[in-house]
Formats: C-alpha cells, structure tokens, sequence
C-alpha cells in the first residue's frame, strides 16, 4: 500500500501545485481618456478689420497738409 499511496500523492501533487504556481501577479493598466479640445470661435475677430479701417480713414482725412493754392514768395 505505501507503494502506491507515494507516488499517488506525489503525482497529486505535482500536478495540483502547477496549477496554484501558474501564472504570475495580476497588472491590471488603467485606460487613459482621450483628452478631448474643444476649439472656440475667435471673439475677437471683429477687431482688426476696425483698426486698418480707423488707420485708412486717419490717412485719407489727415492725408496732404500742402496747400498748393498759395504762391511761394521768392526774393529776386
């Protein structure tokens, strides 16, 4: 009997501590969200067509000061 109760065990063994042993620690890696953007309309798009439109009519009203109407006076 002890003839075949050893290797019983030791075969139930064997084959019941590879099961147990397998394998290895459990990594579990979180997902990482997608960092979502959210683009916004430009609020101040309105201001730069104001400034060139104020520095146009600046040079057309402050434009040429000469005046060619007067006669130059020269000494002879």
């Amino acid at each position: 009997m002890k003839m075949l109760v050893a290797p019983t065990l030791a075969a139930t063994l064997a084959f019941t501590s590879t099961a147990v042993l397998a394998g290895g620690p459990v990594v579990i890696e979180e997902e990482i969200q997608p960092e979502v953007v959210v683009e916004q309309t430009p609020r101040s798009g309105w201001i730069v067509p104001v400034i060139i439109g104020g520095i146009i009519l600046c040079a057309i009203a402050c434009g040429d000061d000469d005046d060619d109407d007067e006669p130059v006076l020269t000494e002879e």
